[in-house]
């Protein structure tokens, strides 16, 4: 990682050198954006490459023109885990990724991915838009020159795909499992081996037996990336992840020297792909589900009672610990807590309470 970092930082004095414009690049008035993403091709990863691609247009078109964003897939500038470096130092100019992925930079990033038993999609959204999440998000990526926007969201994940039955905390102990940060350190004291095997890696690692289990995203992006003919045992809910944002990462400095007017519009096209974003996974995923359920093979479980209640007992340790490695990932953890606290309250009477009964009136 460190040949890396140096390879990224000579590139970026290179740029400087090659160039008296500061980054982006701008002809005739155009302001060229380069955007470096986790995620490879749209057949294994069709949730997020479609979102960027509406992101990028939305940017262009609201602009006249003016901004261009041009779109760089894993590993085509900079490979999938060093495109926040990228854009920190400027090799880049924007970012799309789940930040979680860096918490190495700093443990209170997590909050503004996805944490174990916490906000919801609209949940999070209602913390980071009106309180008092994005300020201090954006105090936590001001350390690494970067301005985050919520940008794309996938809503609740399932639990994972599992090579055989998991009825207790017992069947974890020695289980091979992909599942990153976090999540993985729950599964970690329940006895589990957890790697972060990268997306598009995953189907072949199960086949080989090289893990036993892993989770992805949902229905859609499971299939999508094979996982379904891999193992035949599918479980929610995904505990780990209940509704995971994707950030457009910005490099600060370029923010910064935008107009009032390009960081507004900036801002409106990313909130605007959140809601697009869980519309699209809302809707293949209930095609994708109807057809694992058709799937005869496949075996569609949820965790028992006693697995969740352990899950969540260890999150909770989890996230205190996590909230005690430094002061600002403290008041971040704090502000997340607070604000979870009373929206949960009231989901509960709304969202939950009329879900509920709608089940009971259409039976």
């Amino acid at each position: 990682m460190k040949t890396r970092r140096r390879q990224l930082l000579l590139a970026t004095s290179a740029i400087a050198t090659a160039t008296s414009l500061p980054a982006p690049a701008i002809a005739q008035g155009i302001k060229e954006l380069k955007m470096v993403t986790a995620w490879g091709s749209p057949e294994q990863f069709p949730g997020q490459s479609s979102s960027i691609k509406r992101l990028a247009q939305s940017i262009d078109a609201m602009s006249d023109g003016h901004l261009r964003v041009a779109v760089y897939p894993a590993d085509s500038l900079v490979r999938a885990f060093e495109v926040y470096d990228a854009v920190s130092t400027g090799v880049a100019d924007m970012y799309h990724s789940d930040e979680k992925y860096f918490q190495s930079k700093s443990p209170a990033l997590n909050f503004f991915s996805a944490v174990p038993f916490g906000m919801t999609t609209d949940e999070l959204s209602s913390w980071i838009t009106f309180g008092g999440g994005q300020a201090l998000w954006d105090e936590v990526d001001a350390q690494f020159n970067i301005k985050p926007l919520m940008a794309t969201n996938t809503g609740v994940q399932m639990g994972g795909w599992f090579n055989k039955e998991i009825n207790s905390p017992a069947d974890y102990k020695g289980l091979r499992y992909r599942m990153p940060e976090l999540g993985a350190e729950v599964l970690r004291r329940m006895g589990a081996t957890v790697v972060l095997t990268p997306g598009g890696d995953i189907v072949s690692a199960l086949k080989t037996g090289a893990i036993d289990a892993a989770e992805w995203i949902g229905p859609w992006a499971d299939v999508a990336l094979g996982l379904h003919k891999a193992v035949d045992y599918y479980y929610y809910p995904g505990f780990h992840e209940p509704g995971m944002n994707i950030t457009l990462g910005i490099n600060k400095t370029l923010w910064d020297r935008l107009t009032p007017a390009e960081r507004a519009l900036i801002e409106a096209a990313a909130q605007a792909e959140v809601t697009r974003s869980l519309a699209e996974f809302n809707t293949e995923n209930g095609k994708a589900l109807k057809l694992l359920r058709e799937d005869k093979r496949i075996k569609i479980l949820r965790f028992s009672d006693e697995l969740i209640r352990t899950f969540g007992t260890l999150s909770k340790e989890v996230l205190a610990d996590i909230a005690a490695k430094d002061p600002l990932t403290r008041k971040v953890y704090d502000s997340y807590m607070r604000f979870l606290a009373g929206v949960m309250d009231w989901g509960e009477l709304s969202e939950t309470g009329y879900r509920d009964t709608r089940r009971l009136a259409l039976a």
